[in-house]
C-alpha cells in the first residue's frame, strides 16, 4: 500500500508498505481522505516539544474512511461502515478519565505520533475510538471532523459566547476558521485577525464565507476594537495563533469582565502582565482537544450545513508530493490541505 512516512526533520517520503491486518479486537479501515493540521506541521519540522515522536513513522491523524474488515471479536462495526477516528486515545484508568476529563488524560496517545497514522491506503484501529459518519456527510468532508471537534469544544464547552456577542478570533488557521464559523452560527459578531502573509489567501477565503477579517500588520487593531465595540473591548477573544503574543494581545483587546480562550499551543513562554487581568476580572481559560460529545457535535454541524467543508478544505495536493502541502500550510497559503487516498 501507499504510505506517507516522515524520515527526518522536514523530510517526508512516499513509500510502499504492507497492508496491515486487524487483530481480533480491531478493524481495518480503507482511508478515504486525510487532513494536515498545525500539529502535523510542527511534527514535520520536528520543532521543540515534538522531538519525542519516533521516526520513521506514518503520519496523519485527521481522516475519514470505510471499514473493510473486522476482527473476530468486533461487533460494533462491519465492512462498509463509514467512519472517523478520535485520534487522541485516552487510557480510561487515570484520575482525569474517571473524572470525565478524558481529553486531558495522563496517559494519552495520538495516532500518527505515538503510533503509525492514517497517511496511508489502510490503517487499523480499535473500534472504541470510531464514530459512524452520518449518511448526509461525504467522506471528503468528514475528514475535518477532528479539528471541527476541537472548535466545538472551544466554543460550546469552554467559552461564554452568546448570540450578539462581539468575538475576536486570533489566527486564520484551520482551528481559528472553524471557531469563527461556529461562533458566527450562534449569532455572534465575529472578526478574525491575521498577518500580512494571511492576506493573500486565508483572510479572503474567510471573507467569501461571510466572516469579517483584519490584517493587523496593515491595519490598526485598536481602531477595529473601537469601531466594533464602541471602545469597550470584545466580549470573548479566542487565541488560536500558537504564538506567545496571542494571549498578550487578547487581554489587551477584551473588555473588562470578558473572556480569553487560549486554544493554540505557544512554543515559547508568554510575558503576560497579570495586574490588569486581575483588575479587569478578565477570565483567561484554555481549551484542549475534544471529547466524544464534541465529535458528535462536529458531525452534526457538517450534517446540517453549518460547517461547509468545501469552503475550508483544499484537495489540490497530491499524495505523491506531500512536502508541497506541508510547505503551503506553513506559508499560510491554504487553510486546510487534505490528501485523497480513496475514491469519491
Amino acid at each position: 500500500m501507499k504510505q506517507i512516512v516522515q524520515t527526518g526533520p522536514e523530510a517526508v517520503e512516499v513509500q510502499e508498505g504492507e497492508r496491515p491486518e486487524p487483530d481480533s479486537g480491531e478493524v481495518l479501515v480503507r482511508v478515504h481522505t486525510a487532513g494536515l493540521c498545525g500539529s502535523d506541521a510542527h511534527a514535520y519540522r520536528y520543532e521543540g516539544g515534538y522531538e519525542w515522536i519516533p521516526i520513521p513513522r506514518i503520519m496523519g491523524h485527521e481522516y475519514s474512511g470505510e471499514v473493510v474488515a473486522v476482527g473476530a471479536n468486533v461487533t460494533a462495526f462491519e465492512p462498509g461502515d463509514r467512519i472517523v477516528e478520535e485520534p487522541i486515545h485516552h487510557c480510561g484508568e487515570c484520575f482525569q478519565c474517571k473524572n470525565g476529563q478524558e481529553n486531558v488524560c495522563q496517559n494519552f496517545s495520538i495516532t500518527g505520533m505515538h503510533r503509525d497514522g492514517a497517511y496511508a491506503d489502510f490503517t487499523v484501529v480499535d473500534p472504541q475510538h470510531l464514530h459512524p459518519v452520518p449518511d448526509g456527510v461525504p467522506l471528503g468532508h468528514a475528514a475535518i471532523t477532528e479539528p471541527t471537534s476541537i472548535a466545538t469544544r472551544a466554543v460550546f464547552s469552554r467559552s461564554a459566547v452568546t448570540p450578539g456577542d462581539t468575538v475576536l478570533v486570533q489566527g486564520p488557521g484551520p482551528i481559528g476558521v472553524l471557531v469563527a464559523v461556529i461562533a458566527d452560527s450562534m449569532g455572534a459578531n465575529v472578526l478574525v485577525s491575521g498577518l500580512e502573509r494571511d492576506a493573500a489567501s486565508r483572510l479572503p477565503q474567510l471573507e467569501r464565507i461571510g466572516i469579517d477579517t483584519i490584517d493587523i500588520e496593515s491595519n490598526d487593531l485598536d481602531e477595529a476594537v473601537d469601531a466594533r465595540t464602541d471602545g469597550i473591548g470584545f466580549d470573548v477573544v479566542f487565541d488560536t495563533t500558537g504564538h506567545r503574543t496571542g494571549i498578550e494581545t487578547g487581554v489587551d483587546v477584551v473588555r473588562k469582565g470578558g473572556q480569553v480562550v487560549v486554544v493554540g499551543l505557544p512554543g515559547e513562554p508568554s510575558e503576560l502582565f497579570m495586574t490588569p487581568v486581575v483588575r479587569g476580572e478578565i477570565e483567561v481559560t484554555t481549551s484542549y482537544g475534544s471529547t466524544w460529545s464534541n465529535f458528535e457535535q462536529a458531525l452534526r454541524l457538517m450534517e446540517n450545513g453549518t460547517i461547509d467543508a468545501d469552503e475550508i478544505v483544499s484537495t489540490s495536493y497530491s499524495t505523491s508530493d506531500p512536502a508541497t502541502a506541508f510547505e503551503a500550510f506553513l506559508n499560510s497559503e491554504v487553510i486546510k490541505p487534505v490528501f485523497r487516498f480513496g475514491g469519491d
